[in-house]
């Protein structure tokens, strides 16, 4: 039987309620750890939790705005209530506010920045002074592959994104003497209920940008946070993993 990759491993998954936070969650169960998922709604996050529970699983529900110092501090409390410590955080919480920029408001661009990339800031700020405090620990955040080369009808999304990676790259040198690892996975065009409501034909045009032909499953990001957040990339940080079929090359 193979070796749990996590095991007894604490982890914050924001976002968690659905998609690729979920997913990642559940797989992260599976591996070992003990999952704390964390989401505004909490019903999603209840039925979450109660999947990954009856799998085997330990995992545990934190209403949260990520984007709010008391709001994260509570969630880091009652984690470290239940649990002790933290050993891993997934910045996966996101929204999308897609509009050109001539017919953007002004709230479309602050909420988008507001949760994706001051919630980012938050969530690691708080919850890598206690991984300071006990030697270590792994963050991963949630960028796109749009951070990398642009996209139309996106400038407050792929400011944010952007943002990302370049906190990603500072908080490498900054915490790497803590021994904390941070790193960044850039999903390309993948299947959830974010992408649902696209037209059919840019879904195609989509794909034929795409070298491996199809749009990715929330599964293929999740396996990129736990190879990140496993012991296997011991000597990884700093990095920007495009997880995106060949998109950008």
């Amino acid at each position: 039987m193979s070796k749990l990759r996590l095991k007894d491993k604490v982890a914050i998954v924001t976002g968690a309620g659905r998609g690729i936070g979920l997913v990642t969650a559940q797989t992260f169960a599976r591996e070992g750890a003990k999952v704390a998922l964390c989401d505004l709604d909490m019903p999603e996050m209840e039925a979450a939790t109660a999947q990954i529970k009856q799998a085997g699983g330990e995992a545990m529900a934190v209403q949260a705005n990520t984007a709010q110092r008391a709001s994260v501090q509570d969630l880091l409390d009652k984690v470290m209530a239940a649990y002790g410590r933290v050993d891993i955080l997934v910045n996966n919480a996101g929204i999308i506010r897609d509009k050109q920029l001539l017919k953007m408001e002004d709230a479309d661009f602050d909420q988008v920045i507001e949760v994706n990339l001051k919630g980012v800031y938050m969530c690691t700020r708080l919850v890598a002074e206690a991984m300071a405090a006990r030697g270590g620990g792994v963050v991963l955040n949630a960028s796109s592959v749009v951070a990398l080369y642009g996209n139309f009808g996106q400038t407050n999304y792929v400011a944010s994104k952007a943002g990302v990676i370049g906190m990603t790259k500072v908080w490498a040198r900054e915490l790497g003497r803590k021994g904390i690892r941070v790193n960044a996975v850039a999903p390309g065009f993948i299947e959830t209920r974010m992408t649902e409501g696209i037209p059919d034909k840019v879904i195609e045009k989509l794909i034929e940008k795409v070298p491996l032909g199809r749009m990715g499953k929330p599964q293929d990001i999740a396996n990129a946070y736990l190879w990140l957040a496993s012991d296997e990339s011991s000597y990884v940080t700093g990095h920007v993993l495009s997880v995106d079929g060949g998109a950008v090359t």
